[in-house]
């Protein structure tokens, strides 16, 4: 078959391990559900005040795509800040730090693609401490 679809409805969401004093981050994994073979993709909720891993993938290139809420990515050896809004779309090339964040009091959905496919592991670095309001 040449193409496969989805709808979220049918989607299977996995709760991924919280920080402690967070709310459980979920996924859903589209790579599996529609057969993608060249690149990787998830689609990503984050309940309000919480943070996924600051890391740096080795081999793929991520491209994050923000549906709803507003959600806040820390970028680069210098933890750039930017906050991004629905319809906003970041690209982060490999190696390069990177840590998504919801700052909010709304639930953030976002669609994270990457390529190529290659699960050639990551560097785990340590959280940024933000001001509170910053």
């Amino acid at each position: 078959m040449t193409y496969a679809w989805i709808s979220v409805d049918d989607l299977e969401w996995a709760e991924r391990p919280p920080k402690p004093g967070e709310a459980a981050r979920r996924a859903a994994d589209i790579t599996t559900a529609v057969g993608l073979q060249r690149s990787r993709a998830r689609l990503w909720r984050y309940p309000p005040h919480s943070t996924g891993r600051r890391h740096a993938d080795h081999a793929q290139e991520e491209v994050f795509v923000v549906i709803s809420g507003t959600l806040t990515m820390l970028l680069g050896d210098e933890h750039e800040r930017v906050d991004l809004g629905p319809g906003s779309v970041v690209a982060v090339q490999p190696l390069t730090p990177l840590q998504m964040r919801n700052e909010s009091d709304d639930e953030v959905v976002a669609f994270v693609y990457g390529a190529p496919p290659l699960q050639e592991g990551a560097d785990f670095l340590d959280d940024v401490d933000l001001p509170p309001g910053v």
